[in-house]
């Protein structure tokens, strides 16, 4: 019987989370702004609203499980 290569398939959760920009860099929601906001200022609160790069370390591990988008 012949062996097969597994076939890769686009794990949701991260895909749900991340876009991948024309360049191929992911971008991310930052953690903390979802409860406990009221001794947190305006400026960190606004500032955790925008979106950040995956780190370069982690590229590696997400380009894996999101296999077709890039």
């Amino acid at each position: 019987m012949a062996r097969t290569a597994g076939k890769s398939k686009t794990h949701k959760a991260i895909s749900k989370r991340v876009k991948v920009t024309g360049t191929g860099k992911m971008l991310r929601r930052k953690q903390g702004k979802r409860h406990l906001l009221l001794n947190k200022n305006r400026k960190r609160k606004r500032n955790l609203g925008k979106a950040a790069l995956v780190s370069e370390a982690d590229l590696p591990r997400f380009r894996k499980n999101l296999p077709f988008s890039h």
